[in-house]
């Protein structure tokens, strides 16, 4: 078996590079890892994250953006999160931020392994973020990560339960954020029979 290997690239050669590219990358160090597309499902939890916080948010401090933006982590790797809440302002003509309080990452079957681990790791590893929530995409739950002071807890979100994002004044019910998705379970169930 041929394994290609990869010449490493530095951070600001990954800058360079990425700047004349059509597709977004994300830089994990070493060099430049290509972002997939999404499905529907994925889609839809990112729209439903946007109306949520922006409606949430207009007239403070603090702004949600989407993944457009790409997040300088604190050794020198890029991403680009599903959301993310920042609280300072910025030029508008910025590609990248470094100081995002709160991050999104809605899991897939391709990354999950890379956002619950490496990624979180990343995160934690940023002064700025307080708290980085994985929002699943095929049933509706959560895992955050919430910075106490020097460690970090971990919570589990279910399907009833409200996320509460006091770092930046926010609470909503988590079902919010998968508003117009039907999962299979829930199509199994199907509607209750009539009569008595």
């Amino acid at each position: 078996m041929t394994l290609a290997l990869r010449k490493p690239m530095t951070f600001a050669e990954f800058l360079a590079w990425e700047e004349r590219q059509e597709l977004r990358h994300e830089f994990d160090g070493v060099g430049p890892v290509a972002m997939t597309g999404g499905t529907r499902a994925h889609a839809a939890i990112q729209r439903n994250l946007a109306f949520a916080l922006t409606a949430r948010l207009r007239g403070q401090p603090c702004q949600y953006f989407g993944s457009d933006l790409k997040i300088r982590t604190a050794d020198d790797h890029i991403r680009y999160p599903d959301g993310f809440v920042t609280c300072t302002g910025g030029d508008n003509a910025s590609r990248m931020v470094a100081d995002p309080v709160v991050i999104f990452e809605v899991l897939s079957p391709s990354t999950a392994a890379s956002d619950r681990i490496v990624k979180a790791r990343e995160y934690q590893a940023m002064p700025s973020v307080q708290r980085y929530v994985m929002l699943e995409q095929d049933r509706v739950g959560a895992t955050v990560h919430v910075r106490s002071g020097e460690t970090w807890t971990l919570e589990i979100i279910a399907e009833e339960s409200v996320l509460t994002l006091p770092e930046i004044g926010v609470s909503l019910p988590l079902a919010e954020l998968y508003e117009g998705l039907v999962f299979e379970a829930d199509q199994e169930e199907g509607p209750a029979p009539e009569g008595g």
